[in-house]
């Protein structure tokens, strides 16, 4: 009998393909894969969406896209660019369109392990990004995975297979992606 993999979803980047922060996530995406996870990542032109506007239920193919994979996610990784003290508006536009999930019967990232990354010029910057993506998370009644990580992208360096060359940040996204998919597999 084959048991259904977790299906993990990663949202984030930035409109320049391959960021850090969307290295950052495809990392740990692939962590969470060789971990027995499928996932699915939506970076850069995947989430360039139209502002969110709740009064209005058309949907472009890309929000649709996008919210149809988080209402099959059993977790979800979201990686940001520190941008001014918060996350990405590109970012947040995304995570807003989790509103269409209102009447759902899981609502939002309601009982759903999240994994919060962040790069930034700075740890302050990246840190206080990460605060506020876990808040975010908390708001959507998503569960912040116990290790979020901050990157400092001050010196980031990433090998030719876009991993990180640092093993510190490397161990961090791997436990980070293990931490969202033990959550999953709970359920």
């Amino acid at each position: 009998m084959s048991q259904k993999k977790p299906l993990i979803i990663g949202v984030g980047g930035t409109t320049r393909a391959g960021s850090s922060s969307e290295k950052l996530l495809r990392f740990a995406l692939a962590a969470a894969s060789s971990k027995g996870a499928e996932t699915l990542a939506f970076s850069g032109p995947d989430i360039n969406l139209p502002m969110y506007a709740p009064e209005t239920p058309e949907r472009d193919e890309k929000a649709v896209t996008l919210i149809e994979a988080l209402r099959r996610a059993d977790g979800v990784i979201i990686a940001s660019p520190g941008y001014h003290g918060s996350i990405s508006g590109l970012v947040k536009n995304a995570l807003d369109y989790v509103e269409d999930t209102r009447a759902d019967p899981r609502v939002y990232f309601d009982g759903m392990a999240v994994g919060c990354i962040t790069a930034a010029y700075g740890y302050q910057a990246a840190v206080v990004t990460l605060t506020m993506l876990r808040s975010i998370t908390h708001a959507l009644r998503g569960w912040p995975t116990p290790l979020g990580v901050a990157a400092n992208s001050l010196g980031l360096e990433f090998d030719d297979m876009g991993a990180p060359k640092d093993a510190a940040l490397r161990s961090q996204l791997d436990m980070l992606a293990g931490q969202v998919l033990d959550f999953a597999m709970r359920k």
